[in-house]
């Protein structure tokens, strides 16, 4: 059934409204078009059927003229004019040459007349259009195929009205323009959607230039993914509690277009569960790889059934636990709509469950069937908005391949494109303008006005993701106790920045800072130790965000200790090593870091306040509770391998030994703009080692700096020293 918004044309004498015997007589006329072409067909086939030609070449006093005939009628003005028609050879370059050169066929011109009564029948219902001297030129500029005037008068009425409300004003219209233009240009690329929108057939490729909507689709990759997410609590305040239409509207504008689906188990007045699926639009700009409701999704969606967008709505409804043979209902806005539309054509799905209503709104319907043909499909369409008549086949054409569905097609208050539409404008309008058809569609889904017994959002993406930290991070764990709760290790640092200060220290001074157990001495460089400050910002880990300053002295090998050990050691495989980096002091930030510091890894750890600001090459370390600075800006460095490394620490009589690696971009900076200060005189552990050290007035041998990176530390191996 369709419902047509707009008010009746003038009717005529016998009782009939005018604008429908102008769309009847635009149906039949493309019927009389559609048989030429046929014929036309017809006779390209036996002119260039190998027996004619054969017998072209045996007999040519009878074979050549009966050629001959063929190929006049086939392109005589007073005959079938250019109307060769061939899939290639000779034929087909014939027949593009003709189209190329301006000489429309018969079976065009016939279609032609056919797109011209279906805009006298728009202008019957917008006699608006008319007294509009702006669309009236472009009007009679396409339908006299005079290019030219046609540009002219585009931008004239662009400029006069502005883009917007020129566009929308050309909606009702805008299938006739595009068919009109397709089939007179000399592109023959562009004819078969002319004849697809002239005829009322489905869309094989796009409005413009004729390029295969496969080519345009291409855009739109992935397999799907979708994945379950919590609305937030300004959601949770507007999401319908129970079902009706306009409240599932009202849902799928409160998800906007951010790449999110709404799932509801409803529970009719029958007391049986059933599920509304609730699907919005297009997102604005360009395609995106994140989401499948972009541009490129759209286009794929209003040509194809396949698509990443029906791919991830089927993955939600499979992660929502929808059992087989229940009943659901479709609905969605733009290209929502579309995506649910095709959902109900998979056969599959259907025979999986009951599909009973599908609901589009502000979306191309187009010639889609669903599966089961028991299935209820409306289609609600503001005469104004542009993308309903993409397909060229909306409620107020001269088809209606559909009798049977419910069609809406309205002349809105709202003009203006975009935002006649935007889907709140379609709530005012169906609120206000139509509410006949709100009703009839709220009668229809009566089975699924009850309470909503539950919500859940899903986010669709044009593919899966790998889990976070994928591959480096993706490592077996076990669970260890600590006095903050259970950890996981391998600790896991997902995104942490770290600058490490390294001096050249005294190496008797740094010896005086490890244990006093003989076999533990600092690596020397000369005459001189090493000693590193490492300042971290960890932003995500498994134990939490936390920032964190280590002070700690390289070590040679605790059982057979070598001079320049240390040089080695570095060609060698972190897991390899034998010297390390004993930590002799530990800050951290939260209670969570301390314990792990202590009890897994055996490092001395306080817990501190501190602000850390690493990222940049800007870098600023500072805690009050310590005294300490650390700020300045770094200069130009060179990339390094990556900083993986061994830890000591010390727990009882024994040497915990933990393996660190690390995964980023680590550069050597120079350390000319980098100050250490100390604002207390206190000999808390941290401040009196840097002063022992003489790191406070020194200054760095070099920096290290790794803005971004992950890390996974293992647990701490218990060595017997």
């Amino acid at each position: 059934m369709r419902a047509d918004g707009h008010a009746p044309g003038r009717p005529t004498p016998d009782g009939r409204d005018a604008t429908e015997l102008l769309r009847r007589c635009a149906r039949e006329t493309v019927e009389v078009a559609e048989g030429i072409r046929g014929v036309s067909a017809r006779t390209s086939a036996a002119l260039f059927a190998p027996p004619l030609t054969a017998s072209a070449r045996s007999r040519p006093r009878t074979g050549l003229p009966a050629r001959w005939a063929l190929l006049r009628a086939l392109t005589n003005k007073r005959g079938l004019g250019s109307a060769l028609v061939a899939p290639k050879g000779m034929g087909h370059v014939l027949g593009t040459a003709g189209e190329v050169l301006g000489r429309e066929s018969l079976a065009a011109l016939v279609a032609v007349t056919s797109l011209r009564l279906r805009i006298a029948a728009v202008l019957a219902d917008h006699p608006e259009f008319a007294r509009d001297p702006g669309m009236r030129r472009l009007t009679e500029a396409v339908t006299a195929d005079r290019d030219v005037e046609s540009v002219r008068a585009l931008r004239a009425l662009l400029r006069d009205q502005g883009a917007q409300r020129a566009l929308s004003g050309l909606a009702p219209l805008m299938a006739e323009l595009i068919a009109l233009r397709a089939l007179l240009d000399e592109d023959p690329k562009n004819h078969e959607t002319g004849w697809a929108l002239a005829a009322g057939r489905t869309l094989t490729a796009g409005p413009l230039h004729g390029i295969s909507a496969a080519h345009l689709s291409g855009m739109d990759k992935g397999e799907g993914a979708a994945e379950a997410v919590d609305l937030s609590e300004q959601e949770k305040q507007v999401i319908a509690t129970e079902g009706s239409f306009l409240g599932f509207l009202r849902n799928i504008e409160a998800l906007s277009t951010g790449g999110r689906i709404l799932v509801q188990n409803v529970r009719g007045p029958d007391g049986v569960v059933r599920y509304v699926v609730q699907a919005p639009g297009t997102a604005p700009g360009r395609p995106r790889n994140d989401s499948p409701q972009d541009f490129a999704g759209a286009w794929r969606n209003l040509f194809m059934t396949d698509s990443p967008y029906t791919r991830a709505i089927l993955m939600a409804l499979a992660d929502h636990g929808i059992p087989r043979g229940a009943e659901l209902a479709l609905i969605g806005h733009s290209e929502g709509g579309i995506a649910v539309l095709n959902l109900a054509q998979d056969e599959e799905f259907c025979r999986a469950h009951k599909v009973t209503h599908v609901v589009a709104v502000g979306s191309p319907v187009g010639n889609r069937k669903p599966a089961d043909p028991r299935t209820w499909v409306a289609g609600i369409t503001n005469q104004h908005d542009m993308v309903p008549a993409l397909d060229g086949s909306r409620a107020g054409s001269a088809f209606d391949p559909h009798p049977h569905r419910y069609e809406v097609d309205y002349p809105g208050p709202t003009h203006e494109f975009p935002l006649c539409h935007m889907l709140r404008e379609y709530i005012e309008h169906l609120r206000t303008v139509i509410p006949d058809a709100r009703a009839h569609v709220d009668e229809a889904l009566t089975p699924y006005r009850g309470p909503v017994v539950r919500t859940q959002a899903y986010q669709l993406k044009d593919r899966a993701h790998p889990p976070e930290g994928y591959p480096f991070l993706t490592l077996p764990t076990h669970c260890v106790a600590t006095a903050a709760g259970p950890v996981d290790v391998p600790v896991r640092y997902y995104d942490s920045s770290a600058v490490h200060l390294c001096f050249r220290v005294d190496a008797d001074k740094a010896r005086g800072l490890l244990p006093e157990v003989t076999w533990m001495t600092p690596s020397r460089l000369g005459r001189r130790a090493l000693a590193v400050l490492s300042l971290y910002e960890h932003r995500c880990s498994t134990i939490g965000p936390y920032a964190e300053a280590a002070l700690s002295v390289l070590v040679d090998d605790l059982w057979r200790p070598r001079p320049y050990d240390i040089a080695a050691d570095l060609l060698r495989r972190v897991d390899l090593r034998r010297t390390g980096r004993y930590v002799v002091s530990l800050a951290v930030t939260t209670d969570e870091a301390r314990a792990v510091a202590q009890e897994i890894w055996g490092q001395p750890a306080l817990r501190v306040r501190a602000q850390a600001d690493l990222m940049d090459r800007q870098i600023s370390f500072g805690s009050a509770d310590l005294g300490l600075t650390v700020e300045g800006r770094l200069g130009p460095g060179v990339r390094c391998p990556e900083a993986d490394w061994i830890l000591y620490g010390r727990r009882g009589e024994s040497t915990v030994r933990t393996l660190v690696r690390a995964h980023g971009k680590l550069r050597l900076h120079p350390a000319a703009g980098v100050r250490l200060r100390l604002h207390t005189a206190a000999a808390e552990p941290l401040a009196g080692q840097l002063r022992r050290l003489g790191m406070v007035t020194a200054r760095p041998l070099f920096v290290l700096n790794c803005p971004q990176f992950m890390v996974h530390r293992s647990a701490g191996a218990v060595l017997p020293r």
